[in-house]
């Protein structure tokens, strides 16, 4: 990785440490214990059924959850008896989310590392399921060393489930320019290999007070080509590739609510989020 993606991460860790303390004070997730039945954080409405169906029994396993920030969903897997474990390069977000679990009762253990350095930093230790998504790979400029790591990390026989925002989502982006219509459009490059797109922003796609200090933040767009090839490349079979027409929350304002509790555009309908498992 070059030394200018390094300085780019770097911008990227210092954003996400500001981010944490807004996050922890808006109503996104929950961390008041506002949607929780016994009084924690509900990680359930993070997860689409057919995700739980493609991850199959997770008690007794060793599952990690790369980029995990709150660790809301990482709570998840233990609440399913796995043995789970967090890894966040944010130091306030790990401090977050140790806290978070220990409240809710739940014993999961949080790493603080870069994802690239994710085998070093728990020891070579290795997992049956390694899952991350849902805005995680748009901060990662190299897939093909990413997907070296995530080999690295599984057992034989383990596998990795990504979730994730579909390159399609991203390309239309969060809201049209102050000189266009509601109409949602191609903004932005469906395919990766275009170089990062800055951001400089004070508030995230979360209410809450705004962002103080660090509010640069760098993000790659990865086509599900890109994400694919990674993973064959790095000696993974892809076993299942799913593309799903709703979120966990409504990001434009004309969505509605589907069957499922989840969030949907009108017709014609759309890709929103992927669900791609693999194995090694």
């Amino acid at each position: 990785m070059t030394d200018a993606y390094e300085r780019m991460m770097a911008a990227n860790q210092s954003n996400w440490d500001a981010r944490t303390p807004v996050h922890l004070a808006s109503r996104f997730y929950g961390i008041d214990g506002a949607d929780g039945a016994d009084g924690g954080p509900d990680p359930s409405r993070w997860f689409a059924p057919w995700e739980w169906d493609d991850l199959g029994e997770l008690a007794g396993r060793d599952v990690l959850h790369l980029q995990c920030h709150l660790g809301t969903e990482t709570i998840a897997f233990a609440q399913r008896g796995a043995r789970a474990v967090g890894l966040d390069f944010s130091a306030a977000s790990v401090e977050a989310a140790t806290g978070i679990a220990a409240r809710a009762g739940f014993d999961v253990t949080y790493v603080r590392a870069n994802v690239y350095d994710a085998v070093e930093a728990l020891g070579g230790r290795r997992f049956d399921v390694v899952y991350t998504g849902k805005g995680a790979l748009c901060y990662l400029p190299d897939l093909d060393r990413w997907a070296g790591v995530v080999a690295g990390l599984l057992r034989p026989g383990g596998r990795l489930y990504v979730v994730e925002f579909h390159p399609l989502l991203n390309a239309l982006g969060p809201k049209p320019a102050p000189e266009e219509g509601p109409d949602l459009l191609l903004r932005h490059d469906y395919l990766g290999g275009g170089g990062p797109v800055h951001r400089d922003a004070t508030h995230t796609y979360t209410d809450g007070p705004a962002v103080e200090g660090a509010t640069d933040s760098y993000e790659w767009m990865h086509g599900l080509d890109e994400v694919v090839n990674a993973l064959v490349g790095a000696g993974l079979s892809v076993r299942r590739l799913r593309e799903s027409p709703e979120l966990p929350w409504p990001r434009w304002p004309h969505m509605t609510r589907a069957s499922s509790g989840w969030w949907q555009l009108p017709e014609p309908r759309i890709p929103l989020l992927y669900g791609l498992l693999a194995s090694r």
